[in-house]
C-alpha cells in the first residue's frame, strides 16, 4: 500500500503545481523563476519521478533520468512518506534531515528554489488581512512600540494605527481595589516611533539598491582610509553577492578562522524569525564568525552589582514583575519613582500600557516621590514631589536614606535579622564606625544637592508608608542610574533599600505599575530572544523551549573567540584587549576574563554589520571611525535599510527592506530570554503574523533573503533555509505554540492576531517576592534558578550562596574581594567623571545626561525624514537643519548668554555636537540633559573645528567601563560645557 501511496503523491504533484500556478500570480512568478529538471526517487531506485519546470509550467514522467538538475533521494518508503505527506511531524522531518536518510543534491540555489516551491503551494491560496470598505486591505505589524493595524491600498501603506479589539476577541481582567473596579481599555497602546514607521518606510534615505565605495576595488587599491568620506556607485545584486561571498572564501583561504565579525545592536525591527538572535545567528554559525560580545547595556548597574546581593542572574540582576499590579493599587500608600521615567521608556516595547494603571494609583490616593535630575514627564503627568539630584550621587541619597532609618529605628529589624545577611556591618559603615564618617543627611547634601531635611522627610515618611520602589525601567530594575560609573553603587542600594523595609511583605515591592499584570503567563508562544530559527543552543534561550517545540536543525558556531563589544575599536587598532562575559546562566560567570585575540585565531580583518548604527549607542563613538578606516580591516559590508550611521563607513553596501515589505511572526512586548514573561507589562498579550504589506522597495531584500542569497553562492542556502520561506517559518512558530490549538492558521492569517484570554479568577500570579518575605518555598512560575543553584532546599531561598538578600555579597567576597572600584561593602565612591575631578570640571561644570528618546527607539524611526523629525521636544528645525535638542536649567542658560531655540555647543576634550537649545526649569541646575541614540552622524568643518550637526552625543561620553573587573559603560558619567554657536552648516564642509 506505501508504495501506491507515495506513486499517487509523486503522480499528482504535477497538476497541483500548475493549478496553484494558475491561481496565485506570486506563485507562477516564483515557478517561472528557474527552467530545470527535478527528480525525486526512493535511494534504491524502486520508484522514481522526474520533473521538467519549464516557463512557470511543470511536466512529469514516471522513471529515473541520469542527470538531473535538483535529486531528491529519500532512503526508504517511510522517510520519503514522512516528508511527502500534507502537514507533516516536523520533529520528524528534522531528525530524517540530520540523519542523512534525505539528501537533495545539485547547484545550491536549485535546490533552495524547488524546496521553498514546494512549500509555497501550501500557502499560496491564504488570504492574507481583511478586506475594508474603502477598497484598502487591514493588515497587522508588530513593531518594538506595539501592534498596528497596517491599512493598504494599491501597493502602498495608507495609515497605521493601533489595534482596536474586537468583540470577538478575548476579555479583558479586572483587579478590584480599595472599594473601585479596574478594567483596562479595550485597545493597545503604542509608542510614539510605531506610528512613525510609515514615514521610516518612505524615507528618502532609503537604500534601495546596493551601493559600492567608489574607490574600493576588491582585485586592487581597497582605500580604507577613505571610508566615511568616499561616495557611492550603484552595482547588480550578482556583483554585490559575488564580492561579499569572494571575500568570506578570501578570509578563510587567507586568514583562517575569526577574521570576519559580525556587528549588530542591541535591537533590531520586531519578530522571531529575522531578528539578530534569529536569522542573523543562523547566518553567522554557517560561515564562522568571531563573536563581537556585547555588555549588558540596558542591566549595567543590575547586572555588575545588584545580582551579587540578590541574585537573578538569568534576569540579569532585575527582579521580575509578577502580581505587582494588583498588590500595589490594593495595599501601597506610596510609589518612589527613582531614576524611573515609564512615560518616557514605555517599558522598553509596552506602548503606553501602564499609564492607565498608573492614573489608577492616582485615583485612589497613592502618593509619588519622583527622584531625578530631571522633572520628567511621568512626574509631569502624575505630580508628587520631585527630588533632583545630582547624577551619579544616587548612591550616596539612598545610604543617607538608610542612616536615618538605622538611627531613628525604623527599619523592618525582624525581616532583615531572619531574610538577610551581613546587616551588621553595613549598619556599621553607615553610621562611620568603620571610617568615621557617619552617612548622615548632611553628609550627602554637597554630593547631592538635596538638602538633608527633605532626606529625613523622605526616610520617615517611606518608612510610615507601605512604599512600592519603582527603580529604572522596570521598576525592578533596568537601565536608569545604572549606567554612570556609579552605577553598581546604585543597584545595589536599591536592593538594600528594600531589603531594610520587608520586600516582599504587602504592598511593599519593586515596581512602576510598568509590569506585573494578571495576564495568563503558561500560554506558550516563544520571545524574540528564545532563538526563533536560529538553531543555536548557547547564545539564546532555544534550549529551554523552542528547540523542543519548534524542532530545526541546529547550527554552531566553531569559533570560539570572543571581542569586547566596548573595546571592539581598540581590539582593532592597538590589536588586542580584554573582556569580561555578560552571560545569564550563573552569577560568577562575570569574573572569568577573556582575551582577544585568542590563541589558533586570526585578528579580525573583516567586518559584516548589521541592523542600527553603533554610532550614537556606543561610547565615544567616533572610536569607531577609526576603527573602520584602519589598514587592518580589508572588507566592511554594511546590511542596512537606510543611508545613516555606520552605513557611510562600508566598502559595500547591502540594501535591505523593512518589517513592512516581508512576513515574521511574534508577540508583543515578548523578549524570552533574559526578559522571562515581560509580556506581563501589558494589558492584553497579542500575538500578530506580521503581514508582507507591500513588497520590498527598489532593489531591497528582506535581512532572511540577502542571507540565503549569500549562502547559497557558497553551497550553505538549503541549510539555511530548510527549504522555507519567511512566511513558512512563520507557520513553523505558530504550529509550535498554544495559539494554534485556539485558531486555524488560514484564519490567523487573514485576522492577523489573537489575543491571548487573560488569567481565569483565583488563578492569578502569586505576588512576587512574596514566598521569600514569608519563607516558603518558591510559588513563582519562573525556570530560575537552575536546580543546582539553590544554596539549601530545592525551591527555597534566592540565587545566593546564602539564599537570602546578601548585604555583604558572599560572590564579591569569594571572587573579587579586593576590588577597590567594586568592593564588598557598598562604600560610595564618587563618579572618576564628575564634581569630583578636579582639573576637569573647571573646564567642564556641566553634567551631561543622554537617556533613551520618548520618539525613537535607539536609532529606529529617529532621522530619516520621518514625521518625529517634526515633533519640537525630539528635534528642532533650524535654518532647514533638524538639530538634536539639548535641555538646560534657565539659569544655567541666562549664564551663558543662551535662549530658547538657539544653536549650541556642547563639547569637551573628546569633541562637540550642535544641538538646539531647550531652556528649561524642568531640570536640576548644573546638569544638561538629552538623548543617546541619534541615527544621524553628520561630521562637518567649521571655523577650524570639527563638529557633529547629526545630534552624536555619545561622542561625547567616556568609554571607561564602570568600575575594574567589568565589560561595562558608563555614558552618564560625562562632564560637557556648553556655548552658543554662531556658525551655520552651509558654511561647513564634511568632516
Amino acid at each position: 500500500m506505501k508504495p501506491l501511496v507515495f506513486r499517487t503523491i509523486l503522480l499528482a504533484l504535477t497538476p497541483m503545481l500548475n493549478r496553484a500556478a494558475g491561481k496565485s500570480a506570486e506563485f507562477r512568478a516564483f515557478m517561472r523563476r528557474h527552467d530545470c529538471t527535478v527528480q525525486i526517487r526512493l535511494k534504491d531506485g524502486s520508484i522514481a519521478r522526474h520533473y521538467r519546470f519549464e516557463n512557470g509550467r511543470v511536466k512529469s514522467g514516471a522513471g529515473r533520468i541520469p542527470q538531473p538538475q535538483v535529486d531528491m533521494v529519500f532512503k526508504d518508503l517511510d522517510t520519503a512518506l514522512t516528508f511527502m505527506r500534507p502537514s507533516p511531524d516536523m520533529g520528524d522531518v528534522v531528525h530524517a534531515a540530520k540523519n542523512f536518510k534525505v539528501m537533495v543534491t545539485g547547484p545550491d540555489p536549485l535546490c533552495v528554489w524547488f524546496m521553498q516551491l514546494m512549500n509555497r503551494s501550501q500557502s499560496c491560496a491564504l488570504q492574507m488581512g481583511t478586506p475594508q470598505p474603502d477598497g484598502s486591505v487591514r493588515h497587522t505589524m508588530l513593531t518594538n512600540g506595539g501592534p498596528l493595524f497596517v491599512h493598504v491600498k494599491n501597493g502602498r501603506i495608507l495609515r497605521l494605527t493601533p489595534i482596536d479589539f474586537a468583540a470577538d476577541d478575548a476579555g479583558s481582567w479586572s483587579i478590584e481595589a480599595r472599594g473601585k473596579r479596574f478594567t483596562p481599555r479595550r485597545q493597545a497602546t503604542v509608542a510614539p516611533h510605531a506610528l512613525a514607521m510609515k514615514s521610516a518606510v518612505y524615507s528618502d534615505k532609503r537604500i534601495l539598491q546596493p551601493m559600492k565605495r567608489v574607490d574600493f576595488d576588491p582585485n586592487g587599491e581597497r582605500n580604507p582610509h577613505n571610508r566615511g568620506k568616499s561616495g557611492y556607485v550603484p552595482i547588480s545584486w550578482d556583483e554585490a553577492l559575488d564580492i561579499v561571498t569572494g571575500e568570506i572564501q578570501r578570509q578563510k583561504r587567507e586568514y583562517g578562522p575569526g577574521s570576519l565579525a559580525i556587528l549588530h545592536g542591541s535591537h533590531h525591527q520586531w519578530g522571531n524569525v529575522g531578528y539578530y538572535l534569529s536569522a542573523l545567528l543562523r547566518f553567522g554559525n554557517l560561515i564562522g564568525f568571531t563573536r563581537v560580545a556585547a555588555n549588558p547595556d540596558s542591566w549595567e548597574g543590575w547586572y555588575w552589582g545588584a545580582m551579587h546581593h540578590w541574585g537573578h542572574s538569568q534576569r540579569v540582576g532585575i527582579g521580575a514583575n509578577y502580581g505587582t499590579v494588583e498588590d500595589c493599587l490594593k495595599e501601597a500608600e506610596q510609589i518612589v519613582f527613582w531614576s524611573s521615567d515609564p512615560e518616557s521608556t514605555n517599558g522598553a516595547y509596552m506602548g503606553f500600557e501602564g499609564t492607565q494603571r498608573r492614573l489608577w494609583a492616582k485615583e485612589l490616593g497613592i502618593e509619588f516621590v519622583h527622584i531625578d535630575p530631571h522633572f520628567n514627564p511621568t512626574a509631569q503627568l502624575l505630580g508628587g514631589r520631585w527630588i533632583p539630584v545630582k547624577p551619579t550621587t544616587d548612591a550616596a541619597l539612598a545610604q543617607a536614606i538608610m542612616h536615618v532609618w538605622v538611627v531613628e529605628d525604623l527599619y523592618d529589624k525582624e525581616y532583615v535579622a531572619t531574610r538577610t545577611t551581613g546587616f551588621d556591618t553595613w549598619r556599621d559603615y553607615l553610621l562611620g564606625k568603620e571610617d568615621g564618617v557617619a552617612r548622615t543627611p548632611e553628609w550627602q547634601a554637597t554630593e547631592t544637592g538635596v538638602p538633608a531635611h527633605v532626606v529625613r522627610a523622605l526616610a520617615r515618611q517611606w518608612a510610615r508608608k507601605k512604599t512600592y520602589l519603582a527603580a529604572g525601567v522596570q521598576g525592578s530594575g533596568f537601565g536608569g542610574a545604572g549606567r554612570s560609573a556609579t552605577g553598581a553603587q546604585w543597584a545595589r542600594c536599591m536592593v538594600m533599600l528594600m531589603a531594610m523595609q520587608g520586600l516582599g511583605k504587602s504592598g511593599v515591592n519593586m515596581g512602576n505599575l510598568q509590569a506585573g499584570t494578571p495576564v495568563d503567563h503558561e500560554f506558550y508562544f516563544p520571545g524574540y530572544a528564545d532563538g526563533g530559527i536560529s538553531g543555536e543552543l548557547q547564545w539564546n534561550g532555544n534550549a529551554v523551549n523552542n528547540y523542543q517545540k519548534m524542532p530545526h536543525v541546529i547550527t554552531a558556531n566553531p569559533v570560539r573567540q570572543l571581542v569586547p563589544k566596548q573595546q571592539l575599536p581598540e581590539a582593532i587598532l592597538e590589536g588586542k584587549a580584554t573582556g569580561y562575559l555578560w552571560d545569564g546562566i550563573a552569577t560568577e560567570l562575570q569574573f572569568a576574563p577573556f582575551h582577544y585575540p585568542m590563541p589558533g585565531y586570526s585578528p579580525i580583518r573583516m567586518l559584516y554589520k548589521y541592523g542600527g548604527s553603533w554610532f550614537s549607542t556606543l561610547t565615544q563613538s567616533q572610536r569607531m571611525e577609526a576603527a573602520y578606516r584602519h589598514e587592518s580591516i580589508d572588507f566592511v559590508v554594511n546590511q542596512s535599510i537606510w543611508m545613516e550611521g555606520e552605513a557611510q563607513f562600508a566598502d559595500l553596501i547591502l540594501p535591505a527592506c523593512t518589517q513592512f515589505e516581508r512576513y515574521d511572526i511574534g508577540e508583543w512586548a515578548s523578549g524570552g530570554g533574559y526578559l522571562q514573561h515581560g509580556f506581563n507589562g501589558l494589558n492584553h498579550r497579542v500575538i500578530a503574523l506580521q503581514h508582507k504589506c507591500i513588497e520590498p522597495l527598489g532593489e531591497s531584500k528582506s535581512d532572511y533573503e540577502i542571507f540565503s542569497l549569500i549562502l547559497q553562492r557558497l553551497g550553505l542556502g538549503a541549510m539555511f533555509t530548510e527549504g522555507c520561506s519567511e512566511l513558512d517559518w512563520c507557520k513553523r512558530v505558530f504550529d509550535s505554540s498554544d495559539v494554534a490549538r485556539h485558531v486555524s492558521w488560514k484564519a490567523f492569517c487573514k485576522k492577523g492576531y489573537f489575543v491571548v484570554p487573560p488569567e481565569k479568577p483565583g488563578l492569578e500570579p502569586p505576588v512576587n517576592f512574596r514566598w521569600f518575605a514569608e519563607d516558603r518555598h518558591k510559588d513563582i512560575a519562573e525556570p530560575q534558578p537552575l536546580p543546582s543553584q539553590w544554596a539549601g532546599e530545592f525551591g527555597k531561598g534566592l540565587q545566593t550562596p546564602s539564599g537570602k538578600i546578601e548585604f555583604l555579597p558572599e560572590t564579591l567576597k569569594r571572587s573579587d574581594p579586593d576590588n577597590p572600584e567594586r568592593p564588598v561593602l557598598n562604600r560610595y565612591l564618587p563618579s572618576w567623571e564628575g564634581p569630583h575631578s578636579t582639573g576637569l570640571v573647571e573646564r567642564y561644570p556641566l553634567q551631561l545626561l543622554a537617556t533613551h528618546s520618548r520618539y525613537s527607539f535607539h536609532t529606529n524611526v529617529d532621522g530619516k525624514n520621518s514625521f518625529t523629525n517634526d515633533i519640537a521636544d525630539h528635534r528642532l528645525c533650524v535654518d532647514g537643519h533638524y538639530y538634536w535638542l539639548l535641555r538646560l536649567n534657565v539659569a544655567d542658560a541666562a549664564a551663558r548668554g543662551i535662549r530658547h531655540g538657539e544653536l549650541v555647543k556642547v563639547f569637551n576634550d573628546r569633541g562637540a555636537v550642535i544641538c538646539a537649545a531647550d531652556v528649561s526649569p524642568l531640570l536640576a541646575p548644573g546638569v544638561v540633559k538629552s538623548f543617546e541614540a541619534s541615527a544621524e552622524y553628520q561630521p562637518i568643518e567649521i571655523g577650524g573645528e570639527r563638529v557633529d550637526i547629526g545630534g552624536c552625543l555619545n561622542l561625547l561620553t567616556p568609554s571607561r567601563s564602570q568600575s575594574k573587573g567589568t565589560s561595562s559603560m558608563a555614558p552618564n558619567s560625562c562632564l560637557v560645557q556648553v556655548e552658543k554657536w554662531l556658525h551655520r552648516p552651509t558654511t561647513a564642509r564634511a568632516a
